[in-house]
């Protein structure tokens, strides 16, 4: 990696003010981010309402399954925009091989089980390695971070949930007074099932991209703890 290059200062941070550059990463590069992104989640929305006619609840569990496959076209951006660049939909598109189809037995079994997945990402997507040196490479950055990343999901789950539940609350407020229990009621039939899921594809959407840019920072804030990266950076810098 350049160190050079990248456009984000690089020093070494708590864990949690490294999480808040990653969020401001994506405010900065939002248009990059959601135009890039947005066909991937219409892909696996498309897929999740066609298993709405098997289960009402089918549709849900493909969205929440299909979110380490997602969060690779999201690091993807993230990962060019450290260095300055924008990205659109067709650069994805061109590097897909090497993003939506790299190891897609881990994306949706260890990854969508692990506790710290926004964290380790960039060391499955970006770093190359495979097997025994992936594992060792995994253990060596996350040692003494593995709770911060761990908080880090369960803060970002409890926030899903809680724009989920907000939103369906909406159906209740706004019917006429005295009929809240039908809103529901209908709200709640099976020939709707696509509706109801579409508020959490729709705040999986909006918050995934700052879950992963959370991770991501965290991980280079690692790097910068484990290389000394802010020490490359600035010699680079001083003698360029």
């Amino acid at each position: 990696m350049r160190i050079d290059a990248l456009v984000v200062t690089l020093r070494p941070r708590s864990m949690w003010e490294a999480a808040d550059l990653g969020i401001r990463v994506v405010q900065a590069n939002a248009r990059s981010v959601w135009v890039t992104i947005w066909p991937m989640f219409l892909l696996v929305y498309g897929l999740a309402w066609a298993t709405g006619e098997i289960a009402s609840w089918l549709p849900t569990l493909v969205i929440f399954w299909c979110k380490p496959w997602l969060d690779r076209s999201v690091l993807f951006v993230l990962a060019r925009a450290v260095f300055g660049e924008s990205t659109r939909f067709a650069d994805l598109w061109r590097a897909r091989a090497n993003v939506l189809w790299i190891r897609p037995f881990a994306t949706f079994t260890t990854l969508r089980i692990s506790p710290w997945r926004s964290f380790t990402l960039a060391l499955d997507q970006l770093e190359g390695q495979r097997g025994g040196a992936l594992r060792a490479r995994r253990a060596t950055v996350l040692r003494g971070q593995s709770g911060a990343a761990a908080m880090l999901q369960f803060a970002f789950a409890n926030l899903e949930l809680f724009f989920v539940l907000g939103i369906l609350s909406l159906v209740i407020w706004f019917a006429p007074e005295g009929r809240h229990g039908e809103a529901f009621h209908w709200f709640a039939k099976d020939s709707w099932s696509m509706l109801k899921n579409l508020p959490y594809c729709a705040v999986v959407l909006f918050l995934e991209p700052f879950f992963v840019g959370a991770g991501f920072a965290m991980y280079l804030n690692r790097r910068v703890q484990l290389e000394a990266w802010d020490v490359e950076q600035e010699f680079r810098h001083v003698f360029a």
